[in-house]
């Protein structure tokens, strides 16, 4: 298990094996936020809640919000007229909130306000008139819901390589907005590629990518570089998850693993190791950590020493629609 020393930077290493844990990890603010919502739905309105897509990109969550009676579905048609439904930490476009209110759904909108800030950014670049070069990944529902607030105005950019085949015309007004689960460095290497094509891009009011990617990322940069093995707990189709198994790779770890808990630990990836890193996405739960840490405690690894790199205290408030209705029903918000 951990300890519950606080250790600024590196700690000293030890003659024999060690393990490190990164920290900040696991549960963000808006993740947080996310499963509170559909756990006090749940309560106040009882079960069955409909969820749109995943609540966030982690399958035990998901598992656990179905036995409580959560339906997940991909989309609002499979939602029968009259129901509850929560709009995932992901976000949503507007046409899935126009399709909502057609078919007389109750909608709890629990996109994380951070993915909300990115929103607003392309409506307004939009409004000016501006060429929106939107960094992300194809098909990830945070790109489909930022892309679906000025389809007409937003070019997708996955790579840097997708740059070269950009062109605008002469005079365009471009700016760049980016998903906020992505590497940083990657993204800022995609940012200097369009901004090398085209001087004239501006940047958004904030860095988009959040500020629990980045304090991940940091983290998993300090505790791999002379690590033989980084373990990232997390889902696969988590990409903040994935990033951090990229982000180790690059900082120096010999080898890095994205598990989504104990049970896909491989022995064989122990072998020879001396110095192992851990961490978790941003929607993964603490005891999926603590199984993991308990299997490398079993097979000779010390106590894990917490690395903690930076501290989090943000809060988000529950979506306004569920603290009304909890107020109502005199409830805590």
């Amino acid at each position: 298990m951990a300890s519950d020393s606080v250790t600024l930077g590196m700690p000293t290493l030890g003659a024999d094996r060690d393990l490190l844990l990164a920290a900040p990890r696991g549960y963000c603010a808006g993740v947080d936020r996310a499963v509170i919502t559909v756990e006090k739905a749940l309560d106040l309105y009882g079960a069955p809640v409909y969820v749109r897509k995943q609540i966030v990109h982690n399958k035990h969550v998901v598992q656990t919000l179905e036995d409580r009676g959560a339906v997940f579905v991909e989309e609002l048609d499979e939602v029968p007229a009259g129901s509850t439904v929560v709009f995932s930490a992901h976000g949503v476009s507007p046409a899935v909130h126009d399709d909502a209110q057609a078919r007389g759904l109750k909608t709890i909108d629990a996109t994380c306000p951070l993915v909300t800030k990115v929103h607003h950014e392309a409506r307004r670049f939009a409004r000016e008139d501006y060429r929106i070069l939107l960094i992300g990944h194809a098909g990830h529902e945070e790109v489909e819901g930022t892309s679906g607030e000025a389809p007409e105005a937003i070019t997708l950019v996955e790579t840097v390589a997708d740059v070269e085949a950009l062109s605008f015309p002469a005079g365009t007004k471009l700016s760049w907005l980016s998903q906020t689960t992505l590497s940083v460095d990657e993204t800022m290497d995609i940012v200097d590629a369009l901004r090398d094509k085209f001087p004239q891009l501006e940047d958004p009011p904030s860095d988009d990518i959040c500020y629990a990617t980045q304090n991940r990322q940091l983290a998993v940069k300090e505790i791999s570089e002379g690590s033989d093995l980084m373990i990232v707990v997390g889902s696969a189709n988590s990409s903040n998850s994935v990033r951090l198994v990229e982000v180790a790779l690059e900082a120096g770890a010999k080898a890095s693993y994205r598990i989504d808990d104990v049970s896909e630990m491989r022995e064989e990836w122990l072998e020879g190791v001396e110095k192992v890193g851990v961490t978790s996405g941003a929607s993964v739960p603490e005891e999926l950590v603590e199984g993991v840490l308990s299997y490398l405690n079993d097979r000779g690894f010390p106590t894990a020493t917490a690395v903690h790199t930076a501290e989090e205290s943000l809060i988000f408030a529950l979506p306004p629609e569920l603290r009304r209705d909890l107020r109502k029903a005199g409830q805590p918000v």
